[in-house]
């Protein structure tokens, strides 16, 4: 997928379950495709990210390594062309590769639900998936027009041999080498932006109401932040903003007390669209960004790796217009 040299920088850039680093064989567990998922989806937001990628040199130069907590994705949950509506997008990918859901997060100031999914062989050590669904029908008519005419011609990744593939997955908890390597570009195109262009009118009517569904319409599904989990996130954000990265003021902490988040400014990027006189026409669009997360254990010992819907929410605002603005 990335070519050795990018490969070889992302096993020294990350933390990795040794129990997951075996010689090849004739046959690729789920583990293993779910490592190296999250392992290329971690590369492709390093890449879009600027801050995040100085980080990351950062931390190598210290001789130091990233555990990858969690990555985060929008979906939404309607009618998007040839495209499985909302989150099963990515559950009928995520499920054959090990995941489970872990626990659900109502979001109604963003009418919006997220769901954490877990590795269930390696819950503590393969990064999980954060996936949030927005719910248009909460929304005006002309949001709801404006969201159909966006999705409209939605393209899916995965043909029949796709499906057949992680339906073996699934079912036997591996793949025939051979196999893998043809399923995994598919399973990693998932995670993208799946519609064409669209109007820059229905982006402003979509951005009025909802900015979550105005980033998905530039977007699509690829990773909205990739996160960092660190032991003193207070020392970290300190040293950041010495730094003059646009880390948030404040850090998020959970109602158990046992979550604390905080993040980067969402990076700028250059996105078309068309204008009134069907030319196209570039506008500068917040983009992803990168997490940090610290997390305490619980009284039997095990890591807490739940999430909060207050720190969610507060993140989400990560990647509106007026973040970028007051940040920078």
């Amino acid at each position: 997928m990335l070519g050795a040299s990018a490969a070889d920088a992302l096993f020294t850039q990350l933390e990795i379950d040794p129990r997951i680093l075996r010689p090849i064989s004739a046959a690729v567990s789920r583990a293993e495709m779910a490592q190296a998922l999250n392992m290329v989806l971690f590369y492709d937001l390093h890449e879009r990210v600027p801050e995040g990628h100085d980080y990351v040199q950062d931390v190598m130069a210290a001789g130091q390594k990233i555990t990858f907590d969690h990555g985060a994705l929008r979906t939404v949950a309607w009618p998007s062309g040839a495209l499985p509506p909302g989150e099963a997008a990515i559950s009928r990918v995520l499920r054959p590769l090990g995941f489970a859901v872990a626990d659900t997060y109502p979001l109604p100031r963003l009418k919006m639900t997220g769901r954490a999914w877990a590795h269930t062989d390696f819950p503590e050590t393969i990064a999980q998936f954060f996936v949030s669904e927005l719910h248009p029908e909460q929304f005006s008519v002309e949001f709801q027009a404006a969201v159909t005419r966006v999705l409209a011609d939605s393209v899916d990744p995965l043909g029949p041999q796709d499906v057949g593939r992680l339906e073996r997955l699934g079912r036997d908890g591996s793949l025939p080498w051979p196999d893998a390597l043809a399923l995994m570009p598919k399973v990693v195109a998932c995670f993208g932006r799946q519609h064409g262009g669209f109007a820059l009118a229905d982006y402003e009517t979509l951005l009025a109401e909802s900015a979550e569904m105005a980033w998905i319409s530039t977007e699509g599904n690829a990773f909205n932040h990739a996160t960092d989990r660190v032991e003193d996130l207070e020392s970290l954000s300190a040293q950041q903003k010495k730094l003059g990265r646009s880390i948030k003021d404040a850090i998020e902490v959970s109602k158990s007390g046992r979550v604390m988040q905080t993040a980067f400014k969402a990076a700028q990027v250059e996105r078309e669209f068309l204008d009134e006189d069907g030319d196209w026409v570039t506008r500068s669009v917040p983009g992803s960004f990168y997490e940090f997360i610290q997390r305490e254990r619980l009284q039997c010992g095990r890591l807490d790796l739940a999430f909060d819907a207050g720190n969610a929410t507060a993140i989400f605002k990560m990647t509106t217009h007026e973040a970028l603005e007051i940040l920078s």
